[in-house]
Parts: structure tokens; C-alpha cells; sequence
């Protein structure tokens, strides 16, 4: 069975992966409107950084959540910092879990407003699942800019 911290561990690996690849474009082509969710490559990538450290101050009853707007980050490095500070936040959380800590109990109200119960490891589990499906956006728009996407198989497969 997998367990949810080998799968963040996966997407963090492969979100490198991924960060390494846009730096070799011009910063033009990360920025342009290609319209996608979020619009351009940035802009969905930073969103999914935005989901994870949302989420994060969800489970740890924090407001460290980073309220700037994808378009004012300016720079290639301005990304890779706030990719670096979400990934710190996670793997803090991560250590300092304790046994028992994925069962923690949460109740929220949905998109349908409806109230639903959730535990620590629902919470990580839609936080890989977010970046799993803007990855295979990023994935469509790279191959349409004929650019090969980074290896990302599980366990190298």
C-alpha cells in the first residue's frame, strides 16, 4: 500500500523536475496567456503552490498562506522561492506528525456548501491529487509548445 508521504515525497521530487525545465525558457513563454485554468504556466504552477500552503494553514490552524497574486510573481527565482517555502512548510508538517496525526478529524462546508467530515490524509491526499491534474495541463501545454516534459514516472517506471 502507498502511503501519502511517499506520494507528496513523489511530488516533490517531480515539481523540481518540472521548476528545473521552466528555466530554461524565456520567462516570456512561462507568463503567456495559453488559455488554460490559471492561463499561463506560472500561473498554474503557482497556483498549485497556493493549494498546498492554503491547506497547510487549514491543517495547522495557520495564516501563513500567501495572499499574493500569481501575476505579481515577476521572476523565475521570485517562483522558485515560494516553491521552496511551501515545500519547507510540508515537509515541517510532515516530521512534526505524530502517530495518529493523518485521522485527525475536520469539518468543512464543501463547493456544494454541503458540510462534510474529513481527516488530515483526505486534506494531503486532494493536495497531491490537485497538482497530479494541473501537472498533466502543464504537460499539454509544454507538448504544444513541441518541448518534451520532464521523466515522471513512479519509482522511475
Amino acid at each position: 500500500m502507498v502511503e501519502i508521504r511517499d506520494l507528496l515525497e513523489y511530488n516533490h521530487k517531480i515539481r523540481r523536475k518540472y521548476l528545473e525545465s521552466f528555466a530554461k525558457l524565456p520567462w516570456s513563454e512561462l507568463v503567456k496567456d495559453r488559455g488554460a485554468s490559471w492561463g499561463s504556466i506560472r500561473n498554474i504552477f503557482v497556483h498549485t503552490l497556493s493549494a498546498v500552503d492554503y491547506w497547510l494553514d487549514f491543517l495547522q490552524k495557520e495564516k501563513l498562506f500567501s495572499r499574493r497574486k500569481n501575476d505579481e510573481y515577476k521572476t523565475f527565482e521570485e517562483v522558485k522561492t515560494y516553491m521552496e517555502h511551501v515545500e519547507k512548510r510540508m515537509q515541517n508538517y510532515l516530521n512534526a506528525l505524530h502517530a495518529g496525526g493523518l485521522g485527525k478529524k475536520f469539518t468543512i462546508k464543501n463547493d456544494e456548501n454541503e458540510t462534510a467530515g474529513i481527516t488530515a490524509e483526505d486534506v494531503l491526499i486532494h493536495v497531491f491529487e490537485e497538482e497530479i491534474h494541473h501537472r498533466g495541463e502543464i504537460i499539454a501545454l509544454l507538448w504544444q509548445m513541441n518541448i518534451e516534459p520532464p521523466p515522471m514516472g513512479w519509482k522511475n517506471l
